[in-house]
């Protein structure tokens, strides 16, 4: 944010004459330790990593903590030496060399402690990054320079927009064969509808990469020493002067053409505060992780540009019982014990000593074996231990400020709740956006003796991700697991199998289709049963209705009776029968539904009716007119709502046209089309309706339930010999 102090000086310089810089030589020490004690608001950075896939975000993330002081060996993603870099520190993150679950760390950098988590890039895993971006107050956007802004970089953008974060651009994979930082930084205008700027410009590209030119304290910047710990400024290169003059100016002219009031301050020559800025101006940084160039220069921003946590107003939401609408009240940053306690839980996890719960401090300070309320549940509990981290590492600590993350063992807690030192506190932290399930697959534990492992993993996985849903379908007699993609699905199978020893087989669920009837039909049945003794005798008259389109899940039944042919203590019983009989249709086995059952007038025995007597002439009654009747078979209709860029209309239209989707209604916004049912985008889709499935689809349904059933024999696939 504090760019545009230097973009106004940036006009008023020229570029440097030859021999006018010193060449210096900074060597960073890789044996700093980092600081757990006291550091005021103004020295303290929480930041995020995101990307797309396959940025670079953790190798970014790797090489943040060496030339920090961190770690003091770098290990690569998916390395040779198989151990993997520190930040995926999950056995299964290493093997496949993707980030499953976001991770936190903290660093000190020139007597800064700095922040860090480090999130995943595939969209399947969305909810870590959204959790993380709800508690810091700044982010690291990284892009490729070759594949530049890509769909998951415009989700994580519009994550940033939602919870205003400012960002900073890395362009990385500089070394890359490809590699065009201009055109991403232009995606990034265009795209993202962002005004960005290079602040430093690369000296070559792809295996002639060499280092970088910083456009405001204009000199040239070369990483030396085997792992780019060694940093040397120079002279501008000749042949690069008048590439980094034209980008100077047009920093400048990024930065004054913001709106109408910074560009009359910038004529002014007068220095807007910070509040001014706010996500109006990101600045864009060059480099590549891999080959260790770039990385110091990107700390050094998030340092300058970043907002501290005072700059940052963050609102906790007065829940008044008496009043219909909450208000909001803004939350002291200070680090200190004046003001109560305010905390948010944003992420749970189990960990080797129990439950892990990651709190972002928002208010005053929390200290080792105090007791705090949750503010949702109104529950006393104290703080056993209080521990910092560093990916799958704990260091215990004493107290936690205001603007700090750390953890907390032994709370039981959900995702999202908050935290408070104040006794009956009717108030909470903003809440976090979880999107919607996707995609849904049923899942069983591969052995029936792992049901109790099975149920186990499945209850922590629900409480740990709030976008892993369960449930059990009675219809098709599944658990159904629902998430963002097949491989978030995939790998909390393979979890289950690796954390609980428990292997589970996976397979789509079975479509809920449902069986119905068109036309009204008229019963007469009779249910007699005589076998020594008091026998079993009822008899039920009425019609068997089809119910409109909109109730084509539900079963009506309705009592015409008049008199006592048929006792009132037995029509219940009547409607148990009827409904037990649904269960299991005559078509294809699945529940009837979208039918009334009208009873008209009966008869009964004073010896031999029961209760079971018209159970039965209930189902046998409903069999009856299922026969005469005209059955349909109805499939669900999805109401399915998708956001994509405006270039992919026509595509999305056309891939709904082919599934025989129905098009209800779009709009559409910021170079995005909503429609309402291949390219970038993302859907939502809700159950809205059933309607008869087309005659093929019938036909195709009757047969395999035939075949299943044994009614049919089973067709044998001809092998044409030669």
């Amino acid at each position: 944010m504090r760019v545009l102090k230097a973009g106004l000086t940036l006009g008023k310089r020229h570029l440097l004459a030859p021999g006018t810089v010193t060449p210096k030589n900074v060597q960073i020490n890789s044996c700093r330790t980092c600081s757990s004690g006291f550091v005021p608001n103004e020295r303290i950075r929480n930041i995020g990593i995101s990307a797309h896939i396959d940025s670079g975000k953790t190798t970014l993330t790797e090489r943040v903590l060496y030339y920090t002081g961190r770690i003091a060996v770098i290990h690569e993603v998916k390395g040779k030496d198989g151990v993997g870099a520190t930040m995926d520190s999950m056995e299964l993150e290493r093997q496949r060399g993707i980030t499953i679950q976001s991770a936190a760390t903290y660093t000190m950098w020139k007597d800064h402690n700095i922040n860090i988590i480090d999130t995943p890039g595939h969209v399947d895993f969305t909810i870590e990054v959204e959790r993380a971006l709800r508690v810091l107050d700044g982010a690291v956007l990284v892009l490729c320079a070759v594949g530049g802004v890509q769909c998951q970089t415009m989700t994580v953008n519009r994550q940033m927009k939602r919870y205003n974060v400012p960002f900073l651009t890395f362009i990385n994979k500089l070394d890359r064969l490809g590699a065009n930082p201009y055109r991403a930084l232009q995606q990034v205008r265009t795209k993202l509808q962002c005004n960005a700027a290079f602040i430093n410009i690369p000296i070559g590209l792809e295996g002639n990469m060499k280092g970088i030119i910083d456009l405001i304290e204009e000199r040239s910047m070369y990483f030396e020493g085997p792992f780019g710990q060694s940093i040397r400024f120079d002279e501008i290169p000749a042949e690069l002067r008048a590439e980094a003059s034209d980008r100077r100016q047009e920093l400048v002219e990024c930065v004054s053409n913001v709106d109408d009031t910074l560009g009359e301050m910038f004529l002014e020559e007068k220095v807007p505060t910070i509040l001014d800025l706010k996500r109006l101006f990101s600045p864009a940084l060059v480099g590549t992780a891999l080959k260790n160039k770039g990385v110091q220069p990107l700390l050094d921003a998030a340092l300058e540009y970043l907002p501290n946590p005072t700059e940052v107003n963050n609102y906790g939401i007065l829940n008044d019982e008496d009043s219909k609408e909450s208000s909001k009240f803004l939350m002291n940053p200070m680090r200190d014990a004046t003001h109560p306690f305010v905390g948010l839980a944003f992420k749970l996890e189990a960990g080797r000593f129990g439950q892990l719960t990651y709190v972002r401090v928002y208010q005053g300070c929390l200290k080792k074996s105090e007791y705090i309320f949750n503010t949702r549940t109104g529950k006393k509990v104290r703080v056993q231990r209080l521990v910092r981290l560093h990916a799958d590492q704990l260091e215990d600590v004493d107290e936690v400020y205001a603007g700090d993350i750390c953890a907390l063992f032994g709370i039981d807690c959900a995702s999202g709740d908050t935290f408070s030192t104040k006794a009956a506190s009717n108030f909470s932290m903003e809440s976090m956006h979880i999107p919607d399930a996707v995609i849904s697959m049923s899942i069983k534990p591969g052995n029936k003796n792992d049901v109790d492992k099975f149920s186990k993993g499945i209850n922590r996985f629900t409480r740990e991700d709030p976008t892993f849903r369960v449930h059990y379908d009675p219809e098709s007699r599944e658990t159904i697991i629902s998430g963002m993609g097949e491989l978030h699905l995939e790998i909390y199978s393979q979890r289950m199998e690796r954390e609980y020893n428990c292997p589970c087989v996976m397979g789509k669920p079975k479509v809920a289709f449902r069986e119905t009837i068109t036309n009204a039909v008229p019963f007469d049945f009779t249910h007699k049963r005589q076998s020594g003794g008091s026998g079993q005798y009822g008899k039920v008259i009425g019609v068997l209705e089809p119910l409109d389109a909109e109730s084509s899940t539900k079963l009506e039944f309705e009592d015409l009776t008049m008199g006592t042919n048929v006792p009132k203590q037995f029509v219940p019983a009547i409607e148990k029968g009827f409904k037990e009989a649904c269960e299991k249709g005559p078509l294809t086995g699945h529940m009837i539904s979208g039918i009334r059952f009208v009873l008209e007038d009966g008869g009964h025995h004073i010896v031999d009716s029961n209760e079971i007597s018209f159970i039965r002439a209930g189902e046998g009654a409903l069999k009856q007119a299922m026969e005469k009747a005209n059955t349909a078979i109805l499939e669900p209709v999805m109401l399915v709502e998708v956001v994509a860029p405006q270039e992919f209309q026509g595509q999305v239209i056309a891939g709904i046209n082919r599934r025989h989707g129905v098009i209800t209604g779009q709009d559409g916004s910021d170079g995005y089309f909503t429609l309402y049912a291949d390219g970038k985008g993302e859907y939502t889709m809700d159950y809205n309706r059933y309607q008869p499935c087309s005659a093929s689809t019938q036909e195709e349904l009757i047969h395999k339930y035939l075949e299943a059933t044994g009614q049919l024999p089973i067709k044998k696939k001809t092998t044409w010999k030669n």
